[in-house]
């Protein structure tokens, strides 16, 4: 065991003494690299805040298993279904309770600036704990009033003001859906890719903001099963009892149901995967040229080697290493200027932007795979060297 590493110690470290022989062009390959990884890791980062900003509220949702109208397609286009079905959902064994939860977009108009603003809203009933919010829950006698809502303190937009006079304890008024609302109190989720911001109430509030929607339609359903139940029995027991005018998913399957959503039916997931694919193409090419070059100015050198004996093992070998150097030096400046890029995305849309090892490490693998792949193609030139030719 200890043979291959006393060998590969007294192994002079040809590619690293090639590639530092120049060092102009040694920075500006690093620079390539290091471009390349940034542009994966963005478009990681950006997919990622995607997929957590549009789940956040699914996994604050206190339920075990959701029912949602069929023609629903995401968490903006819930559609809606008639509350019987949450009367008999009651009736399954396992199923502990059943409460609706009313979901839509408003037009916000900020009091102090005037601007309007997209934002979230959902209601439910104030006496049910629905989502998993400390600050929500804390707050829910609040929602009881009459045109009263709390507001997400997260949310993305010029809302400072609002928030530092909620914070004091003054009285903050609003116009939504042409009705006067007052903001009672403040919560945390931050903002999403389909609204700035969202706004818990009351369903009577839900309801009097929406005028024409019925009582009896609901947006999604929040199950909550007895101790000991097994959701996914349960779930298939929902199936076959309710009818085919609602769909039954459990908590994962609801996540997943959003993020299918945004990275199947919507275009931004496929600009996030090609923007990843056009990094690391990015990077095969820089690499290769640069391999390449290096392997052009040095083919004497390694038709030499071939002459006194060497296999082209060896002289892929060389290769390969200046593929690991390039890949692992050019990686460091690449993951140190995105960590600097999250911060200053996250700071500026709200949206979760973070590093995380998972994917500092996919990263880290698709770089050196990328220098592996321009070092194979790029070492074809030795391989068929020919010593009889070069000289």
């Amino acid at each position: 065991m200890l043979s291959p590493l006393h060998n590969l110690q007294r192994r002079t470290p040809l590619g690293w003494l090639q590639l530092t022989r120049q060092k102009g062009r040694f920075l500006v390959a690093l620079s390539g690299i290091a471009f390349a990884d940034i542009l994966m890791f963005m478009q990681l980062g950006f997919q990622a805040a995607l997929f957590d900003s549009n789940t956040r509220l699914h996994r604050s949702m206190e339920a075990d298993i959701f029912l949602i109208s069929p023609q629903a397609r995401n968490l903006a286009n819930m559609s809606t279904f008639t509350r019987r079905r949450l009367f008999q959902a009651n009736d399954v064994p396992g199923v502990k309770s059943a409460e609706p939860m009313h979901v839509n977009f408003i037009d916000w108009k900020n009091p102090e600036t005037g601007k309007k603003s997209t934002l979230l809203i959902m209601g439910f009933n104030p006496d049910k704990s629905a989502v998993n919010l400390p600050e929500v829950n804390q707050q829910l006698n609040q929602v009881k009033l009459a045109d009263s809502v709390l507001f997400d303190r997260a949310g993305r937009g010029d809302y400072a003001e609002v928030i530092k006079k909620v914070d004091q304890g003054k009285k903050v008024n609003a116009e939504i859906e042409r009705r006067t609302v007052s903001v009672s109190g403040l919560f945390k989720v931050g903002a999403s890719f389909i609204a700035d911001a969202t706004l818990i109430t009351s369903d009577q509030n839900f309801l009097r903001l929406f005028p024409r929607r019925e009582a009896g339609s609901i947006s999604i359903g929040l199950v909550k099963l007895k101790p000991e139940s097994d959701p996914q029995q349960v779930a298939a027991n929902l199936k076959t009892y309710l009818g085919n005018d609602v769909r039954v998913l459990t908590k994962e399957e609801f996540i997943t149901f959003e993020k299918n959503y945004w990275q199947e039916s919507t275009s931004i997931g496929f600009i996030f995967n090609l923007g990843v694919m056009m990094g690391f193409m990015v990077g095969v090419i820089i690499v290769y040229q640069v391999l390449s070059t290096d392997v052009n100015a040095h083919m004497k050198e390694y038709a030499t080697f071939k002459a006194m004996g060497f296999r082209n093992s060896y002289l892929l070998s060389v290769v390969f290493e200046e593929a690991i150097i390039l890949a692992i030096l050019g990686f460091i400046p690449g993951i140190s200027v995105s960590l600097a890029l999250y911060t200053m995305t996250s700071n500026a849309t709200n949206l979760p932007v973070i590093m995380t090892l998972a994917r500092a490490i996919q990263v880290m693998m698709m770089t050196v795979i990328m220098c592996m792949i321009s070092g194979a193609v790029a070492t074809r030139k030795v391989q068929s060297a020919d010593p009889a030719d070069m000289f």
